[in-house]
């Protein structure tokens, strides 16, 4: 009887232990699927959409000429002013953020007949028409800029002008293909906070100047890009300003100008963008405020024999690109010629007068007219 008992107890005791052992290989499965579930959710929320690739099943037509590069990409272009077969001076034109080869300036007719001048634009990689390239860099900017122009064979050397966030671009070109390059105009031009040729204090100081949302916007594409889809679609904190349409980023002749603004049927954001926002502005932000590999005083001097000089366009009023930076840039960077702007903000270049004075003087080295 006692045998009975023994082995009653023993099968219960063995019969509990499998039931908490079931329970406990239950709760870890419910545990890992948890955990699973979430990563999962992560995973959704900071992976990009695919792009809608112009050309594509389902993606946006393609309307304008396009080139393709050495790795399978294709970069749509424009051409204007005189034909490059008869132009004097070649010039090559980068857009900004936000922006594409459809960029209106105004730039006389008379001016381009006079100086006979030749205009190549482009999207830059995922704006537009040209491809996305996830692999977008600043270096792979300028080497974009030389197949471009040898795809379509408008000689050894040119000029280039960058607009803003495009002056990186330029940046890029001054550094990897100098020996391409008749001369240079960054217009307004893009600041990287971490540049290691820039003094802490003011790199601090003109950080501080820009609006919270865009400080910490500028530090996660710096930081963490990984996490910048993620944070520019969420709804705890305000992300880029330009972009939620917060008007506290303009100076008042900025706001003057945009009060103005004529219609541009051609270079609107829908269009712009119309591959997707992370391949076109969103890529944009990560390049600039990437790694670089150099910074501005890194680059030595294109034009050794002065037969050729880099100029630096700057609203003095301008509270996107603050002007402390690039005016210090100027005064150590011995090719580079300043004209700082007063009374003007970031749209600069798009009065009338100051544009044509940013070409002229990009191909005469003249420097008459305008306030500095």
């Amino acid at each position: 009887m006692f045998c009975k008992i023994k082995s009653l107890f023993s099968a219960r005791r063995t019969s509990f232990t499998s039931t908490a052992s079931l329970a406990m290989i239950v709760k870890i499965a419910v545990a890992v699927v948890g955990v699973g579930g979430f990563l999962g959710w992560i995973y959704t929320r900071i992976k990009p959409p695919p792009p809608k690739i112009c050309g594509s099943l389902g993606g946006p037509p393609i309307t304008s000429p396009r080139v393709q590069l050495s790795d399978g990409r294709h970069l749509s272009y424009r051409e204007w002013g005189v034909s490059k077969d008869k132009a004097k001076y070649k010039i090559i034109v980068i857009h900004g953020f936000d922006s594409s080869k459809d960029l209106k300036l105004p730039l006389p007719q008379e001016l381009i007949e006079e100086l006979q001048i030749y205009l190549l634009s482009f999207d830059r990689a995922g704006y537009g028409e040209s491809d996305p390239y996830p692999k977008r860099t600043v270096k792979s900017e300028a080497f974009d800029v030389q197949e471009l122009a040898d795809k379509l064979q408008i000689g050894s050397k040119f000029y280039i002008v960058g607009f803003s966030m495009g002056a990186y671009a330029v940046w890029s070109c001054l550094k990897y293909i100098p020996h391409r390059l008749s001369g240079a105009s960054l217009v307004v031009p893009f600041v990287d906070y971490w540049w290691p040729c820039l003094p802490s204090n003011l790199a601090n100081e003109v950080f501080k100047l820009l609006l919270v949302q865009d400080q910490w916007t500028f530090r996660v594409a710096h930081y963490a890009p990984w996490l910048f889809h993620w944070w520019m679609n969420q709804k705890l904190f305000p992300s880029l300003s330009i972009m939620a349409g917060n008007m506290d980023i303009f100076c008042q002749p900025d706001l003057e100008f945009l009060k103005n603004l004529p219609p541009n049927t051609d270079d609107t954001p829908e269009k712009t963008r119309q591959q997707g926002v992370y391949e076109s502005l969103y890529r944009d932000i990560m390049a600039g405020y990437g790694k670089w590999g150099f910074d501005p005083m890194d680059i030595s001097n294109p034009w050794p024999d002065n037969n050729g000089v880099a100029h630096i366009w700057q609203g003095f009023e301008d509270k996107i690109i603050p002007y402390k930076v690039n005016r210090f840039l100027s005064e150590k960077i011995p090719f580079i010629r300043y004209h700082e702007v007063k009374g003007k903000g970031h749209f600069l270049p798009f009065d009338s007068g100051i544009c044509e004075q940013i070409f002229r003087t990009l191909v005469t080295s003249e420097s008459r007219m305008v306030s500095e």
